[in-house]
């Protein structure tokens, strides 16, 4: 084993103008509709380590 842990990210997708979002998509749908998320670095010290 390399020794890389893999951790969960804090996304949040990153919304376009005005276009609402559809209230028929949830949570399992968000990597599949939107292109761009902002990566919250301050969730702890480990995420930051991993990703920045």
């Amino acid at each position: 084993m390399c020794g890389l842990h893999v951790r969960a990210a804090h996304l949040l997708p990153v919304f376009r103008g005005d276009v609402a979002v559809p209230r028929e998509i949830n949570f399992s749908h968000t990597l599949d509709i939107f292109a761009t998320f902002y990566v919250n670095k301050y969730i702890d010290y480990r995420a930051f380590e991993t990703v920045f």
